[in-house]
């Protein structure tokens, strides 16, 4: 598994801004759509393109274009889908489909209650936007049924992580081929499975249910 954690001015900035507990919720949603468009660059560094000939203005030349079947985008629903306008503005022919997730508050186990994608995923390149990466319960079970749907890499994009987190990903995946990126790694996890120093819970400062 590959590993990437942002290092960037612009990005520490808007995530300090993210923290604050005093950021409202408007300004909370337009700074996570401004990080993920960040956070995309890197996550698709290798995304697949295959090359198209093309007359500009003064002549003929090649250049490339997404490849087919082209990337799927995979938010993890609830806070995931605050992330998905800031991907799509990057690669807006870009497929999309959702994930339904929950977290058992007192088991910290996930459970798919809802999913909307393409039965067989052979040959795609998926990429899963989830705010935060704890323990890797929910962001682990996504990538399992996106592989048992045929996925050919996985790249998955979140704004923060844990250490506890990252470990417990790369011991699930093994050798499939998953790529990692961060905004930040934070230090740990509380008792409560919270990220530490985190922002708190991101559905929730999404939208407004504090």
């Amino acid at each position: 598994m590959r590993v990437h954690v942002a290092n960037h001015p612009l990005i520490t900035h808007k995530l300090t801004v993210l923290r604050d507990e005093r950021t409202p919720s408007p300004m909370f949603r337009q700074l996570v759509e401004e990080l993920v468009t960040l956070l995309a660059y890197e996550a698709t560094r290798n995304v697949h393109v295959e090359p198209i000939a093309i007359r500009t203005p003064v002549t003929e030349t090649t250049g490339v274009r997404l490849s087919e079947p082209r990337p799927l985008v995979v938010p993890i629903l609830r806070a995931g889908l605050g992330m998905l306008e800031g991907m799509v503005k990057l690669m807006p022919t870009a497929e999309v489909g959702f994930l339904g997730m929950l977290r058992d508050e007192v088991t910290l186990q996930p459970a798919t209650y809802a999913e909307r994608l393409p039965d067989d995923l052979s040959d795609r390149q998926c990429f899963v936007l989830d705010p935060m990466l704890a323990t890797g319960g929910s962001l682990g079970a996504a990538i399992d049924f996106l592989f048992a749907r045929g996925a050919q890499d996985v790249t998955a994009i979140c704004i923060l992580g844990a250490p506890e987190g990252v470990a417990a990903i790369e011991k699930q995946v093994g050798d499939r081929d998953v790529t990692l990126v961060l905004g930040a790694l934070d230090e740990r996890l509380n008792e409560k499975g919270y990220i530490v120093p985190g922002l708190g819970d991101a559905g929730d400062r999404l939208y407004g249910t504090v």
